[in-house]
């Protein structure tokens, strides 16, 4: 019988490591390629969803509608046949005019005082009982609707805003969307 010669113990360890070695780094590659791709897909989700979420948002509006009530003056401080402005927080210009004694908000009227024809501004003349646009002469009756010029041949109306009374308090209503609301926390 030939006796085969004998490795050497330490070659085979050295063998057994590189054997090995190959198979450490594919599995290292693997994890890092799977953590690559996995990672490149969570990105992707985050990102698209964030703008799925601000498209929704943008889409579909949370306060469209909404109003709240709003402090005019109290009922004593406007006399019959007595007008006052009043700027909505959104800015446009607002006539509000006693017309009748009562404590309800019929005896209240509040209209655009910007005339529908060109933009001008309105103002209530008790003695004809009529809004007065100046600009071509417009007038509108006590509820808004013209009756004289520009505004009455094209049948432009003022446009009117919903009034309420609570304690004594004329209240007219507000869109959400047009009150700037600050938060109490921040520093200018």
């Amino acid at each position: 019988m030939k006796e085969s010669p004998e490795a050497d113990p330490s070659e085979k360890i050295e063998t057994s490591k590189q054997e090995r070695q190959p198979v450490v780094d594919e599995d290292r590659r693997g994890f890092l390629g799977s953590a690559a791709v996995a990672s490149m897909l969570g990105g992707l989700a985050v990102g698209y969803g964030a703008f799925a979420s601000h498209a929704i948002r943008f889409l579909y509006p949370a306060n469209v509608g909404e109003s709240i009530w709003q402090f005019v003056c109290t009922l004593d401080q406007l006399k019959i046949n007595e007008s006052m402005p009043f700027t909505m927080p959104s800015g446009a210009k607002i006539v509000v005019a006693r017309q009748a004694e009562g404590e309800t908000a019929d005896a209240f009227i509040a209209l655009s005082s910007i005339c529908p024809h060109l933009g001008c501004k309105v103002h209530w003349e008790a003695a004809n009982d009529r809004f007065f646009c100046p600009c071509h002469n417009g007038a509108f009756d006590a509820q808004g609707a013209p009756t004289e010029g520009p505004p009455a041949s094209a049948n432009q109306y003022l446009m009117r805003y919903p009034l309420s009374v609570d304690r004594n308090l004329l209240l007219i209503e507000v869109p959400v969307d047009a009150v700037n609301v600050s938060n109490a926390g921040e520093t200018a």
